[in-house]
């Protein structure tokens, strides 16, 4: 087989690329190890920037997300006696879109055929090959036979544990992580949210996060310890510690119900630089992890795919190459941004096995001050609804 651009991976970032390609005019082929059924069944985040609306607005897949998504014009921080607003609407004039990644997922999956953007579901043995060159190619295997694709461009969306950041060879690139001592609890269930906009607690207890799927579906979250386990959480104590942790001003809305799914997330700051070795480039997950608090995850991926796609479609319908070779330090840039912006909302927002009473005591006064400060909140609306690209 024989493409322009390979692409690793059918999560939003290939397939958005994917997307933007095809309709240009670029050929390329989506690889994705795992099945249609578990792709498009994943349970993700569900805040998305205008990044990442705008490029489904450009792509014309659109239709769903603007029917059954909800608009929000801010979101609400809790320090255990108040709800502190945060009016992003009115502080920088825009809004975020709450619509499920595996809703919009579904979406992109859905438009594939008749756009001819071709995805190879269940390969395995996955393995990238001339990375170095011009002329790189992918092997794999499928319904146990060999096969190779052949391409001028691969570009990596395969997550965190893929195989495309290990094809740059040791001593090529730099690693720099933080891995948090806690995890994420969730919980999602078909009940109404228990307010129209999210909110993030700082309890003394520890962290929690009301959020929503739709009017009819939440999500939730706490902070545990890396060593509890989902067992050690059933539903009851899970329903009780949020009701504990939000407060008792959002407890008394809270809609309880049985969990649809319920798991344990861990947390890490991690970043891989450059996001480009010859013809390979790295984008989303596969370059960089940020915790979930400031809901940049995906919308990271958004915007690497916005500069990396031009990049591409001015290399291959223009033969001008500036774009394609400004773009790891462009997306870099943007991803320091958006890690100091996850790794301060996550430091002020959590209880710290190893915090002091005065480091409590700064977060008492940090929440203070936002609630008292038009300069604050705006700092903080500016980076949640995403910085300029």
């Amino acid at each position: 087989m024989k493409t322009q651009v390979a692409i690793i991976g059918s999560g939003p970032a290939g397939l958005m690329l994917g997307h933007l390609l095809r309709r240009a005019g670029i050929d390329c082929v989506i690889l994705e190890r795992q099945s249609r059924a578990h792709v498009e069944g994943r349970i993700r985040a569900g805040v998305l920037e205008r990044t990442t609306t705008d490029i489904l607005d450009r792509l014309g897949i659109n239709s769903r997300m603007h029917a059954e998504g909800l608009p929000h014009d801010g979101f609400c921080l809790a320090d255990g006696e108040r709800l502190i607003h945060i009016d992003i609407a009115e502080l920088t004039g825009k809004q975020v879109m709450v619509y499920g990644q595996t809703e919009m997922t579904r979406d992109l999956i859905a438009a594939a055929a008749e756009r001819e953007l071709e995805i190879l579901w269940s390969v395995e043995n996955v393995e990238l090959h001339g990375v170095d060159s011009e002329k790189p190619h992918i092997t794999f295997t499928k319904g146990g036979e060999c096969e190779r694709l052949d391409a001028r461009f691969i570009v990596g969306c395969d997550g965190f544990h893929g195989p495309s950041r290990r094809a740059i060879p040791k001593g090529v690139g730099r690693e720099f992580e933080r891995v948090y001592p806690f995890g994420w609890l969730g919980i999602l269930a078909d009940v109404p949210p228990c307010h129209d906009e999210l909110i993030y607690a700082n309890h003394a207890r520890g962290f929690a996060l009301a959020s929503m799927r739709s009017n009819t579906r939440s999500r939730y979250y706490i902070q545990v310890p890396l060593d509890q386990s989902v067992e050690d959480w059933p539903d009851e104590r899970l329903w009780d510690e949020l009701a504990l942790r939000l407060g008792p001003e959002v407890a008394a809305r809270i809609t309880r119900g049985p969990a649809l799914e319920k798991s344990i997330a861990p947390l890490r700051s991690y970043v891989f630089e450059p996001m480009r070795h010859g013809s390979l480039f790295l984008a989303g997950d596969a370059a960089h992890i940020v915790p979930p608090t400031g809901a940049k995850g995906l919308n990271l991926a958004a915007s690497d795919i916005s500069y990396l796609s031009d990049g591409l479609i001015d290399f291959f319908n223009r033969g001008d190459e500036r774009g394609i070779d400004q773009y790891s330090e462009r997306a870099l840039a943007r991803v320091w941004k958006s890690e100091r912006f996850s790794w301060s909302l996550t430091r002020l927002m959590h209880r710290f096995p190893d915090d002091t009473p005065f480091d409590r005591r700064m977060q008492v006064a940090e929440l203070d001050y936002i609630a008292s400060s038009r300069a604050a909140r705006r700092a903080i609306a500016e980076n949640y609804v995403g910085l300029p690209l």
